[in-house]
């Protein structure tokens, strides 16, 4: 396995390839890259300090064993400043297994990933890209270019072999789990290829409760995950920590213990197409001046209605009658009846009221289409929002899914030129431009009155900074900060956790949320996505049953393995020969969820699978064994 990179996603990727699936790893990275960790102290106030320091002490007491910058047995080091094709030969790109390009920027990734595909026309590719437009794209042309290339280089693999290009986003895998988080009772949703598997975190029931069992449960949450001064369970919390994929009497005897349960698994559906043209009416005008409009409005019918029994005329004509008295065009009604003429002077009159409000309306609609594209203020009486820092990469992400739960937010972003900046004029989401270090930017995005505050900049002095300062201001606050280092963010949980016992607390890491779903996908499978249980990953995958002796010939029951791997449902397209994937316009494409324990799984089935991520390890050696061995 060749894994290359610029950030700790390479670092991260490269430990779980190596303590996870047992490979052995080849790591390029930049010539500084091994020591280039972003700093976790910095310039911050008194309260902030204090706190890094504790923290900083405490992650090295620790220490260590479990850095991705320790070089491990299995791994390899090539230092290059690009991966050139030189470079990609060097590592050994050409007799890989998979390859896995992580560098922060996407035309990086993609022309090593043209030159990669020329070197070895059997690798499997992962890439990391945050234009997902683009990635799918991507993916089609790598394919179809390893599918020409197989069939004019003979002895490159045989048909079995297992060339697949996957395009992955760090930001995408992590924004679910961020959102999550920060939002209690918002469940965890993983939407691949047509198919939604939503799950959700239950508390333990109140005596006297039943607790809702869904689908099945996938997790038990840590014995000490409802006190305060707990710590959230890792993969080495032993007993007490999370147990993924128990089985019905683990499920049965875990008393006091939350759950995380499988609550829905269907189609998707095609996601509805983005709303194009203007605002909508309601937006273009104020309250107070729609409702002078509909005054205005019913004044004109109801003088219409008058003429007309007045003067007996036809409806159509003493409406036609009233817009000329109305705009002051018609003769006066000198010879006519008294009646006429009073309907007239109203008519006059109501015109006289009408030019304003028509000269309101037009400048109102053109501040508005003004104003479209430019940032909005919080408004003044906002509360129970979600304020959200950094308008990044993962950022935007998690704003993009907030909005799409119709949540209301406020972003906060000190560059004005930040690549989320267009997003949020897009969505019509109130920004506050400035530091969230200087006095007075929190206090503009109503963090008194916020419900959930999520601080996603890049830097993890600012994240610590902003929630510490949030939480003097409100001390119940919810907070979830993404911080670069996963045993800093350990460190931070739980020093918060103690410090502030009645708000919640969540650290969390981007990369240790993103390498699972991108080394499953280096492993050759179709990762659909992957959800956090506390500090562990449960990973979604797609399989083909054939060649699996742990799931071919047996039943959903026997296949079950406790603590490492659980069919969830069958894709019926594969065994009938219909179109890969879950969309119900696919021919002959469907999900059966509700399997029987006594189904027996045949070589042809396509099933969804939840695993952790060493059952995944075990099932995938399993095959590879049995392949070397034929």
């Amino acid at each position: 396995m060749v894994v290359c990179g610029d950030d700790g996603l390479a670092h991260r990727l490269a430990a779980e390839l190596r303590g996870v699936y047992r490979e052995q790893v080849t790591l390029v990275v930049p010539p500084a890259g091994r020591a280039a960790r972003r700093p976790v102290a910095g310039r911050a106030r008194a309260a902030s300090a204090a706190l890094l320091d504790r923290v900083v002490t405490a992650v090295n007491s620790r220490g260590n064993g479990g850095s991705d910058d320790t070089l491990a047995p299995g791994e390899r080091i090539v230092e290059a400043a690009e991966p050139t094709e030189a470079v990609l030969a060097e590592a050994g790109v050409a007799r890989a297994a998979a390859l896995a390009l992580v560098y922060d920027d996407d035309e990086t990734n993609i022309r090593a990933a043209l030159d990669a595909r020329r070197l070895n026309p059997r690798l499997r590719l992962v890439l990391r890209l945050y234009n997902r437009r683009l990635g799918q794209h991507i993916e089609e042309l790598l394919d179809q270019a390893a599918e020409l290339a197989g069939d004019t280089a003979p002895g490159r693999g045989g048909a079995g072999t297992d060339i697949s290009t996957t395009v992955l986003s760090d930001s995408d895998t992590a924004a679910p789990a961020l959102v999550a988080t920060a939002l209690v009772g918002t469940s965890k949703v993983v939407d691949a290829e047509g198919l939604l598997l939503r799950a959700v975190e239950r508390r333990p029931p109140a005596p006297g409760e039943v607790a809702d069992p869904g689908l099945c449960t996938l997790a038990l949450l840590s014995a000490t995950s409802n006190d305060p001064a707990g710590a959230e369970g890792s993969e080495d919390s032993g007993e007490q920590g999370p147990r993924l994929l128990p089985d019905a009497a683990a499920v049965a005897a875990a008393t006091g213990r939350g759950t995380v349960v499988l609550e829905q698994l269907s189609y998707s559906g095609p996601p509805l197409p983005a709303r194009r043209g203007g605002p909508p009416f309601a937006s273009l005008f104020s309250r107070r001046l729609r409702w002078s409009l509909a005054g205005l409005v019913a004044a004109v019918i109801a003088l219409a209605v008058a003429l007309t029994v007045v003067t007996r005329d036809n409806p159509l004509h003493a409406t036609y009658v009233t817009l000329l008295d109305l705009f002051a065009i018609n003769e006066p009604a000198h010879s006519q009846s008294m009646g006429r003429q009073i309907l007239q002077l109203l008519s006059m009159g109501v015109g006289l009221l009408l030019l304003p409000v028509l000269l309101a309306a037009v400048l109102e609609a053109l501040g508005t289409f003004r104003t479209a594209s430019s940032l909005r203020k919080p408004p003044r009486g906002l509360s129970g929002h979600v304020v959200l820092l950094g308008l990044g990469k993962v950022g935007t992400r998690v704003l993009t899914r907030l909005r799409e739960l119709h949540i209301p937010v406020v972003c906060v972003e000190a560059d004005p030129e930040a690549r989320g900046m267009a997003a949020a004029r897009r969505l019509r989401v109130p920004v506050v431009v400035g530091d969230v270090t200087q006095e007075g930017v929190l206090e503009a995005a109503k963090i008194h009155r916020a419900d959930a505050l999520l601080a996603l900049t890049s830097e993890d002095t600012t994240n610590l900074e902003a929630v510490l300062y949030a939480r003097s201001v409100r001390p119940d606050l919810r907070a979830v900060l993404r911080l670069y280092d996963d045993d800093f963010a350990k460190a931070v949980y739980r020093t918060l956790r103690t410090a502030h016992p009645g708000a919640l607390t969540r650290s969390r890491s981007v990369t240790h949320l993103a390498a699972p779903a991108f080394a499953g996908a280096m492993m050759g499978r179709q990762i659909l996505g992957a959800i956090p249980v506390e500090r562990r990953v449960l990973l979604f995958a797609a399989v083909v049953v054939g060649g699996y002796p742990q799931l071919e010939g047996r039943t959903v029951g026997e296949a079950f393995r406790a603590g490492a791997w659980r069919v969830l449902a069958l894709d019926t397209a594969a065994a009938s020969g219909g179109a890969r994937g879950y969309g119900p316009e696919m021919p002959g494409a469907g999900l059966v969820w509700d399997l029987p324990d006594t189904y027996v799984l045949r070589a042809g089935d396509r099933v969804v699978l939840a695993a952790t991520r060493r059952g995944l390890a075990e099932l995938l050696g399993r095959r590879r064994g049995a392949g070397a061995g034929r």
